[in-house]
């Protein structure tokens, strides 16, 4: 089973760059996707149930931010999920933060995480979400339920994940509190699988600016991340990053099964 990530910066404008035959083609078996900027009814027909190698619809699900153009993230699966549920925390279901797909063994938790912005202006939402996240994650495992928490974090954790960490040790997306909480993540003893599978390896990024021709010199940070409570970690067999898909200023990073 193929698990794939992905922040679309906006699921109308990635269409026009082939999204759905990249889809087609690529037929993960689970898609995730962030910042759609659109409400499902918005779409046609054949975004909101787009087709797999076979010929067959994927299922979609769509959480939407109450803010028109705005976040939202959404789920395409080729089997039908047990359940869809969003966090059920009002303060970040109304921008469409979470959406989750229940399996039999496990749940996908697509989370498009805050970005914290300019001088930290919306450091304190970032950080509730983050905690919220925490808190959310220690739950399932409490109950018994391994997860699979995929998306964008906007972080960039360690100086490994981000092409120029000297240079932007004050921007958002690489604050020390942003950091940290990424150490509290890990230390709770859930796995970034990427690093996982790529221990002290640098030059690995998911994110680009558009400015100077940063994706075009790899000048990057690594903000997508697929991350699992330490019980599920055996069932990963892999964790990449996608570089070589565009169409968004993230590329797709993806788990096997």
């Amino acid at each position: 089973m193929r698990i794939v990530s992905w922040n679309v910066n906006g699921i109308r404008a990635v269409e026009k760059h082939g999204f759905r035959g990249w889809l087609e083609k690529d037929s993960p078996d689970i898609l995730c996707v962030q910042e759609t900027k659109a409400r499902p009814e918005q779409l046609p027909a054949e975004l909101l149930r787009p087709l797999d190698k076979t010929g067959k619809a994927y299922h979609s699900y769509w959480m939407s931010a109450k803010r028109p153009g705005y976040s939202g993230t959404a789920i395409f699966s080729r089997k039908e999920p047990l359940e869809i549920k969003p966090l059920g925390n009002a303060e970040f279901d109304g921008e469409g933060r979470v959406i989750q797909a229940f399996y039999r063994d496990f749940v996908v938790i697509c989370a498009y995480f805050p970005n914290s912005q300019d001088a930290g202006a919306r450091l304190p939402y970032k950080l509730a979400f983050c905690a919220a996240i925490l808190k959310y994650c220690k739950k399932l495992v409490k109950n018994g339920t391994h997860f699979v928490l995929c998306g964008d974090y906007n972080i960039a954790h360690t100086p490994l994940d981000i092409a120029r960490p000297k240079e932007n040790e004050g921007n958002a997306g690489y604050l020390p509190e942003e950091r940290a909480w990424m150490d509290s993540f890990t230390k709770a003893g859930f796995v970034d699988t990427f690093r996982h599978f790529h221990p002290g390896e640098g030059g690995h990024y998911s994110w680009w600016s558009y400015r100077a021709n940063a994706r075009e010199r790899d000048v990057g940070w690594r903000l997508d991340y697929h991350c699992v409570d330490p019980a599920f970690l055996p069932k990963i067999k892999s964790s990449i990053i996608r570089k070589e898909v565009e169409g968004s200023d993230h590329c797709p990073v993806e788990i096997v099964l």
